[in-house]
């Protein structure tokens, strides 16, 4: 018999309803698990720094060495409470070994699916656990089988690298053309929706496109539901990458029209790494073929997807109490609260004569995540170097990233434990350019 993950193997052999999604909720852990806010506490509001200092507590403590970190956009650091409840599914897993994981995990591995498809609102059965986004876009743009060659896929430069890749990988394996575009700088909501239906109209060729929803480079949040409509007027499908959206803000899969979709859980909900998920909406499932031979369960055909082998169960298991620790704020706090970090730096910022901010300041285009350079230093070695002062001169830890059409940049991304004061350490540091 072929080889099989031990998920797999507890599915066929016997998990019944919980195919469908059904499992009822797992006890995650006994007793109920820490909140970021008091009892009966209300979120605070995006300008309250005390209710903001309390749920920054709950959290890793700032590093010793008094380097501010400006770069939460890799991966958010787990809640201290996550990260004990890790600690403990990872005793757990490692004492019980695979009678636990062949009887027991899959009703975590359900609940998990609950909980994300209920907060993306989709279907449980229209989500797929997998390590990250990453893995994510590779099966489902690997595995997208309207294409045939003489077919195009449209990309631009906001897109991830890894991305992009699968989409060259196309080209090689199918015979399509890969078409990428620079999005316009700066950005206006309509130009964005523009250079899409321009780009399809040049090239009707197209049937697949990628589309991030917030960008990686620059932070720049795409109007999806505009642009996944105009497409799909076109017969054009739509690949969206939530990596960076799903937490900064609320996702709605199904309101705005999305047919694939893909997301972490180690960015901004605060699970462990190692925990992503894909979403395709349930009648397009047939669309994307079962990884290399797979063969589907006709239960729950989605699971056939994707095949990572051996997962960790106990990053998967906390991520459950990590979507209900974030809840408890609510994506819309959260991102309201990283937006207003973000304007106390990114709105003086542009009003200094050497600094050029990338992201534009309309809410609807931006979340906590901004990038900037100085004025005409468009070039990676120039940028590195700034990163560089930035960090010797100052302490701030910040990141550059390249790709953009518009030239290279810095990207500063607030986090939970980020304060006005580390906001006005960066202006003033930009001042001194």
């Amino acid at each position: 018999m072929r080889r099989r993950t031990l998920l797999r193997a507890a599915l066929v052999g016997g998990a019944g309803g919980l195919l469908s999604g059904s499992a009822a909720p797992v006890a995650a852990q006994p007793g109920p698990l820490p909140s970021p806010l008091a009892p009966g506490a209300a979120p605070p509001a995006p300008e309250d720094e005390a209710g903001w200092a309390a749920i920054a507590a709950a959290y890793p403590p700032r590093l010793a060495n008094g380097l501010i970190n400006l770069e939460y956009g890799a991966f958010g650091q787990m809640p201290l409470a996550i990260q004990a409840a890790y600690e403990r599914y990872t005793a757990k897993v490692n004492q019980e070994g695979a009678t636990f994981v062949r009887r027991d995990f899959v009703g975590y591995y359900q609940a998990l699916r609950q909980r994300i498809a209920g907060m993306v609102h989709a279907d449980p059965a229209e989500i797929v656990i997998t390590r990250n986004a990453t893995e994510s876009l590779q099966a489902v743009i690997g595995g997208y089988a309207r294409l045939k060659p003489g077919d195009a896929v449209l990309m631009s430069d906001h897109d991830y690298d890894s991305a992009r890749m699968a989409a060259s990988w196309l080209e090689r394996r199918r015979g399509v053309t890969v078409i990428s575009i620079d999005l316009p700088h700066p950005a206006t909501y309509q130009n964005l929706i523009d250079a899409y239906d321009q780009a399809l109209a040049a090239h009707p060729n197209v049937r697949l496109m990628l589309l991030t929803h917030l960008s990686h480079r620059d932070g720049l949040r795409q109007p999806v539901r505009e642009i996944v409509a105009m497409a799909r007027q076109r017969g054009v499908d739509v690949v969206v990458d939530s990596a960076q959206a799903w937490g900064q803000g609320p996702v709605d899969v199904h309101g705005d029209g999305v047919d694939f979709a893909v997301f972490n859980l180690h960015k901004w909900i605060g699970a462990p790494l190692g925990v992503g998920a894909l979403y395709i909406r349930k009648d397009r499932i047939a669309d994307i073929e079962p990884f290399m031979g797979e063969e589907p369960l006709e239960r729950d055909p989605i699971l056939g997807r994707v095949h990572t082998g051996m997962a960790n169960f106990a990053a998967q298991m906390a991520a459950i109490d990590a979507l209900d620790f974030h809840n408890a704020l609510g994506s819309a706090v959260v991102g309201a609260r990283l937006r207003h970090l973000r304007d106390l730096w990114a709105l003086p910022a542009r009003e200094l004569p050497k600094i050029e901010v990338l992201t534009p300041d309309d809410p609807h285009l931006c979340a906590g995540m901004t990038s900037f350079r100085v004025k005409g230093q468009t070039t990676p070695a120039a940028n590195t170097a700034l990163a560089a002062r930035l960090m010797e001169k100052h302490g701030l830890f910040t990141v550059v990233r390249t790709g953009l059409g518009a030239g290279a940049c810095l990207r500063v991304t607030p986090g939970f434990s980020t304060t006005p004061d580390d906001m006005a350490r960066l202006v003033g540091a930009l001042k001194e350019i």
